[in-house]
């Protein structure tokens, strides 16, 4: 900038840079980070319609969807069996954390309890009950049928992974069509979760005596 004394030198300009500000970005619920599983669900079931009523134009892709089907299937069948190392070494690692695992390991013992008991009148009793009124037949025949898959699920605690040994049951045990299986299997294992709703909604109450939280009466509904 030229001096107003002497236009022929010029004098320094002096300019005060600050820094950007910070911008934090925060997840909102519902976005690109969780899996939408159940808009998953809704637009295979439309591709299988659709895919069913093309006719031999659609079959190239279904045989694809097929294969890739059977391939996930064969993975998971595989890793499922290596599933309980990896959990013992999980729970071994999270109680070598605890500060007091002796009062912690009480109140851990009767949530448990708590929601073993919820899942055996539940699996035990309601369940077949309704199976019982909807189809006049033997329920525990049928669990019989199934035990492999329920001690599958018992050590995993997912539906996923027990997936393809819940198919083998349905289809050589107890002799289930197998589109209806193929079908009803991967939408129930989806949405169908009705102990992990029991287990949560204990393990909220839990959560909240464990910190000395009351709730009232209007919350227990709610978590219910």
């Amino acid at each position: 900038m030229p001096d107003e004394n002497n236009p022929k030198v010029g004098r320094p300009v002096f300019l005060e840079l600050t820094p950007a500000p910070d911008i934090l970005y925060k997840g909102v619920p519902g976005s690109s980070k969780q899996m939408n599983v159940l808009g998953i669900v809704i637009f295979s079931a439309t591709m299988g319609l659709l895919l069913g009523k093309m006719g031999e134009r659609g079959a190239p892709l279904v045989n694809v969807c097929q294969c890739i089907n059977e391939c996930v299937m064969k993975i998971i069948n595989a890793a499922v069996w290596y599933f309980p190392f990896g959990i013992i070494f999980l729970v071994a690692g999270k109680i070598l954390d605890m500060q007091d695992p002796s009062s912690l390991g009480k109140k851990l013992g009767m949530y448990t309890i708590t929601v073993l008991a919820g899942l055996f009148v539940h699996g035990l009793i309601l369940l077949p009950f309704f199976y019982f009124l909807l189809t006049r037949k033997n329920p525990f025949t049928y669990i019989r049928g199934l035990l492999q898959a329920l001690v599958i699920a018992l050590a995993t605690s997912s539906s996923s992974a027990t997936l393809p040994i819940t198919m083998k049951c349905l289809l050589e045990n107890c002799h289930v069509d197998r589109q209806i299986a193929r079908f009803v299997l991967p939408v129930g294992a989806t949405i169908n979760m009705d102990g992990t709703a029991l287990y949560e909604a204990v393990a909220a109450i839990f959560i909240a005596q464990v910190n000395d939280y009351e709730l009232d009466f209007g919350q227990l509904v709610t978590i219910r």
